[in-house]
């Protein structure tokens, strides 16, 4: 997106030639995170979010004309605090990997996340772009860091590469969001290292990591 010759950008321009403020924008989606995981999409309304961010509806509506918009900006910003793949420990082996990824992973904010996928299940279901930007920020992230950590894996020699890694990287991600979204459980840390003890380890040819009770 280019700036106009006033400094602006061109999505400014067209909702009126106001600046926009980075930082309130994010207050704003901010708080329309915390409403989705709440209240769900269905229930969301331009006026909660107005009254959590303690902002004007009117900016708001210049901003974001539709509530669609607005939950797209606000995935969007749940994506870009992912930490991205160069930042996973290197512990040695893969399951230590696996431990250093679940443990930097906090059981409250990955509830967040599930909840935010859980509020907006119905939107998801009935427009794909809303359905792609939620994949995109909730599901890819754990899949493309799975992903890596089996990549790494191969590279050292403890496991081979003839194995589908694409689908093995999914198993946890669907599993927590079944989990969440229809059983209503919870996830933390031991959950998913019982999943990748009980599934991942054993679909790439290694043996599980000790029982928790041994």
């Amino acid at each position: 997106m280019q700036d106009t010759p006033q400094g602006h950008t061109e999505g400014d321009r067209r909702r009126g030639g106001r600046r926009r403020d980075p930082q309130r924008d994010a207050s704003i989606l901010e708080a329309t995170l915390d409403v989705l995981a709440e209240v769900g999409y269905a229930s969301m309304t331009m006026d909660l979010v107005a009254a959590r961010a303690r902002a004007g509806k009117a900016t708001m509506y210049r901003r974001w004309p539709s509530k669609e918009d607005l939950v797209l900006d606000a995935v969007s910003l749940l994506q870009s605090r992912e930490p991205g793949v160069s930042n996973l420990l290197d512990t040695g082996s893969l399951r230590g990997d696996f431990i250093a990824m679940t443990a930097d992973a906090p059981a409250a904010e990955q509830m967040y996340k599930l909840r935010i996928m859980r509020g907006l299940s119905a939107i998801t279901a009935a427009d794909p772009e809303v359905a792609r930007a939620v994949s995109s920020a909730i599901a890819d992230p754990w899949s493309d860091a799975t992903m890596a950590l089996l990549r790494r894996a191969v590279e050292r020699g403890e496991i081979a590469d003839r194995f589908d890694f694409h689908t093995i990287a999914l198993v946890v991600p669907s599993i927590c969001a079944y989990r969440t979204l229809v059983r209503g459980g919870d996830v933390n840390q031991k959950y998913l290292m019982s999943l990748i003890d009980a599934l991942v380890l054993p679909a790439v040819g290694l043996a599980p990591g000790p029982s928790p009770h041994s």
